[in-house]
């Protein structure tokens, strides 16, 4: 069975609800835009401030303020993923050809492996802290394309 076909019954019931179709168009992206552009800045800049603040305690306070809205970004994006996908399946569009679609892909697996890094507490080593730093900025630097090509997507169909 292919995603289309797995996804159609449950776009079929969100269609008979009638929802709007700027909703259902512009839906996701509005969505996401806050998450990535509101939540996505705030995780990016604690996390540097917690790696970068001179003074101890307003790095710690960063860093747990980090590690508290990361996973809720994650989670969140995840839900979006799923969201924009079944928007698509919604307004009857293809689902796995856009760049943004890959983009998406991209994005969740820096997360997801940031997020894993990030479990292990660094076992106390400074090259995987960096590593994680440095794969969370990628990560955002890939929101903001995704972003842009999400924009472009909508724009086009």
């Amino acid at each position: 069975m292919n995603l289309r076909a797995f996804l159609e019954p449950i776009a079929a019931w969100f269609r008979s609800l009638g929802v709007p179709g700027p909703i259902v168009h512009w839906g996701h992206p509005a969505m996401m835009g806050i998450v990535i552009f509101v939540l996505g800045s705030y995780v990016a800049w604690s996390g540097w401030q917690g790696r970068l603040a001179a003074d101890k305690e307003v790095a710690a306070k960063n860093r747990t303020d980090h590690s508290k809205a990361a996973p809720l970004m994650t989670l969140f994006l995840t839900l979006g993923y799923t969201g924009g996908v079944l928007s698509l399946v919604m307004q009857q569009k293809p689902i796995l050809e856009s760049p943004h679609f890959w983009t998406a892909n991209g994005v969740l697996l820096l997360l997801f492996l940031n997020g894993a890094i990030a479990f292990t507490q660094f076992g106390g080593k400074a090259n995987l802290r960096m590593l994680h730093a440095y794969l969370g900025s990628a990560a955002i630097g890939l929101m903001v394309l995704h972003a842009a090509l999400g924009l472009k997507l909508g724009l086009s169909i």
